[in-house]
């Protein structure tokens, strides 16, 4: 005879869902899964903005001494957006934060098609900025998708991988893109960079909800902030060195091959900046934070040295594919080391974040001279 107490009485909630529906495997798998395809739109937009800034910045800027202006004015808007994103990513969560960057990354690249249309050199720096805010709280997914209590690394590295398939789409919709725009150079690009954005703002949107870390003690938090200055210099060094030769590239480029080899060039860098997390999701037993790091440096300057020598789309290319994987293992090896020893303030990888980006601006900046 069924007792009392286990009868249904009225007002009481039951839950009807099949058995596991709400478990949390499930909700991180469809996490990821939308993580990885937004980081992935994300990245493309970034591309196919990256490729065409400092030759649009070339060509609309008043004087030579400007000219790198939109190309660095993309990293500000980045690095300023670091501390902001993080501290929104605590306030309202994840899907709230990254889907505000994806809709402030459609709005710039709005902006990037109609200054390249009245060849405004003011509303082209304004896109630049508002299209790099987007890319710093994009930076972030690398962050909500580190492992914590225990879970595999391979959501991280999936999640990283995933924007390979932009590389990989890059080249096609650039040029797809710009033969529809005609006459009007980089507006199609620009154009598809906002839709790109748009994509990634609807999967951001779809985010199941995800219940806020419990953060630690402040005194292990003081202690989290003295663990990251070694990762964060070496960071730091990474995006310096990157964004000044990537920058310099699409001009080298455009000065021995057709406009065509700009963006397969950068293509070839963003493959070579994600392709390394998919081959680390299959052996994620060789993901050690300082080998990485110290591998990704190695890189790099083997990178800087092929740009300083070459005088040919291909050797070009092939320099940038180097630069990426180099910037690749250091971002994946500074991310596991500053996550390594648990969960760490939000703010805390704010700051890390602003000053990865602050190394960007100055390499922006540089890249000028190196062109």
């Amino acid at each position: 005879m069924t007792s009392l107490a286990a009868m249904p009485r009225a007002g009481q909630l039951e839950c009807i869902c099949e058995p596991g529906a709400l478990g949390d495997k499930a909700a991180d798998r469809r996490g990821t899964a939308l993580l990885a395809t937004s980081f992935a739109f994300s990245v493309l937009a970034q591309v196919l903005t990256l490729s065409i800034l400092p030759l649009a910045g070339l060509s609309l800027a008043p004087s030579q001494s400007l000219a790198s202006l939109p190309y660095a004015a993309f990293y500000i808007g980045a690095a300023l957006a670091s501390l902001p994103a993080s501290l929104l990513l605590d306030s309202f969560g994840r899907r709230a934060a990254f889907s505000l960057g994806a809709s402030l990354g459609a709005a710039g690249g709005m902006v990037l098609v109609w200054a390249l249309v009245s060849m405004h050199f003011g509303a082209l720096v304004l896109g630049a900025f508002w299209l790099g805010i987007a890319g710093g709280f994009s930076l972030f997914y690398r962050h909500a998708a580190v492992p914590v209590g225990g879970r595999s690394l391979t959501a991280l590295l999936i999640v990283f991988g995933a924007a390979t398939l932009a590389g990989l789409a890059a080249p096609s919709i650039a040029s797809l893109a710009e033969a529809v725009a005609l006459p009007r150079a980089f507006a199609g690009t620009a154009a598809a960079a906002a839709l790109a954005h748009g994509a990634s703002l609807a999967a951001t949107a779809a985010l199941p909800y995800q219940q806020r870390r419990e953060h630690k003690s402040e005194a292990t938090g003081l202690q989290g902030w003295r663990s990251i200055l070694l990762p964060t210099a070496i960071g730091s060094g990474g995006w310096f060195v990157m964004t000044a030769l990537m920058g310099a590239t699409p001009i080298a480029v455009i000065g021995c091959a057709p406009s065509e080899a700009v963006v397969g060039a950068v293509a070839w860098h963003v493959m070579a900046m994600y392709a390394p997390s998919l081959i680390l999701a299959v052996l994620p037993q060789a993901a050690r934070p300082r080998l990485l790091s110290s591998g990704g440096c190695f890189l790099l300057a083997t990178g800087a040295y092929a740009f300083a020598v070459s005088n040919s789309a291909g050797g070009f290319s092939a320099s940038a594919a180097l630069v990426g994987m180099g910037w690749s293992l250091i971002m994946l090896g500074t991310t596991l080391w500053v996550n390594g020893k648990g969960p760490v303030f939000r703010w805390l990888l704010g700051l890390h974040d602003g000053a990865l980006l602050s190394g960007a601006v100055l390499g922006a900046f540089l890249a000028g001279a190196l062109a």
